[in-house]
């Protein structure tokens, strides 16, 4: 009688059992890294909170997007609870707009709010908010008019504004 090819059970388990219990869990353990990649995102975007409001003193008029904002005291506050998008404030002026926001992590955290602006000679372009103890800098897209002055090869400074919380 040829024994061969019959399955001997092995301690407490088959071998063929533990193979699937080891495939299973790296088959949800690959589900689980997916979804912390995905989630972590998101969870950066929920650090600015719906009343975090960012209050700055601007002494220049500068640009967001194709909108021009006077000088003067500038308020900033998302709009949508993950900081997508946020409201852009100058009350003396009577100015408001919206502008999309990206979160991105910055090498190290800011040690105060800041309104950061590139200036090209006069003109400013206001390209990110920083948030104090917190790595999270909020990006604004480039405009039309600095991605011109850019191809130009003007030179530019990155310049920021302390700023604080309302």
């Amino acid at each position: 009688m040829d024994l061969a090819g019959i399955v001997v059970q092995h301690a407490i388990n088959f071998p063929d059992q533990e193979d699937f219990n080891m495939r299973c869990f790296m088959k949800y353990a690959k589900k689980l890294f997916a979804l912390a990649l995905v989630a972590l995102p998101m969870l950066a975007m929920g650090q600015m909170a719906s009343t975090t409001k960012i209050v700055g003193q601007v002494p220049f008029p500068f640009m967001v997007g194709n909108k021009h904002v006077p000088a003067g005291q500038c308020i900033v506050e998302p709009v949508s609870v993950g900081g997508g998008m946020l409201v852009i404030r100058n009350v003396g002026a009577k100015v408001s707009l919206f502008t999309a926001a990206a979160p991105e992590l910055a090498k190290k955290a800011a040690g105060s709010y800041a309104l950061v602006f590139h200036m090209y000679g006069d003109k400013a372009f206001l390209t990110g908010i920083r948030l104090a103890g917190d790595r999270t800098v909020y990006q604004i897209p480039e405009s039309r008019a600095e991605a011109e002055l850019r191809a130009q090869n003007a030179t530019s400074t990155e310049e920021a504004l302390l700023a604080s919380t309302k």
